[in-house]
Formats: structure tokens, C-alpha cells, sequence
């Protein structure tokens, strides 16, 4: 099915005078964008899709869109998860902090255990 689905295609396609691309567009701008702090594209945030298309003559703001709803859900969601990830990373340190404490604890107290010198060596020491 497919191979003649595809046999169809280039057939059509080779009598046509107009030409087909299969390569993905070329996002215009996408470079310069990026080298100056601005987001991959002209949609994704900013204030034509973060603030309200219109509001009332009194001057009360409009309802927000569905798409302003989403956008603020999916950005607390991340803030969410960046606060956890920080909290367990900070508790990981610390964990790590206390591990290293007690290795450089049980060091000293293996040293401590240690036969002390005595008589002409313990003179010839200090």
C-alpha cells in the first residue's frame, strides 16, 4: 500500500512543472534572536502573547485567553519543579557535608586509637 502510495507520488510529481521540497523551512531570524537574549521565535513570549489583546473602554482589564491560562499553568509547573530540584539538591549537599565529617570524625578517632611513643622517642618528637 505504501509503496504504491509512494510509486503515485513521484509519478505525479515528475509530470508536474512545479517543484516539491522535503526539507524543513528555515526559521528567518532565529540566529540573530537568540544572540540578543530574545526567545527562538516572535511567539513564544513576550508581551504580544503574554499581555491581553484588549480591554474594556473603563479600563478593566480583559479575561485572560486560553492560551495565557496554559502559558502561566506550564510556567508555575516549572517553577514548581525547579524549587523541588534545588531543595534536593541543597539537601544532597548537606548530606554529602555531614558524610565528610564524619569520615574526617572516625579518621581522627582511628588516629587517636594509635600507640602512642614513648620514652627517647617521645623526647626526640617535640
Amino acid at each position: 500500500m505504501a509503496a504504491s502510495f509512494r510509486t503515485l507520488c513521484s509519478s505525479v510529481l515528475k509530470n508536474s512543472n512545479k517543484h516539491f521540497s522535503t526539507t524543513c523551512g528555515v526559521r528567518a531570524g532565529e540566529k540573530w534572536r537568540k544572540e540578543h537574549g530574545l526567545s527562538r521565535s516572535g511567539t513564544e513570549y513576550g508581551p504580544l502573547t503574554d499581555l491581553p489583546d484588549w480591554s474594556f473602554a473603563d479600563g478593566r482589564p480583559a479575561p485572560p485567553m486560553k492560551g495565557q491560562l496554559r502559558r502561566k499553568q506550564e510556567r508555575e509547573v516549572l517553577a514548581r519543579r525547579i524549587v523541588m530540584l534545588s531543595t534536593e539538591m541543597d539537601r544532597g549537599i548537606e548530606a554529602w557535608k555531614e558524610k565528610q565529617e564524619e569520615a574526617k570524625r572516625m579518621e581522627e578517632h582511628k588516629k587517636s586509637l594509635l600507640l602512642k611513643p614513648k620514652g627517647k622517642l617521645l623526647i626526640k618528637k617535640s
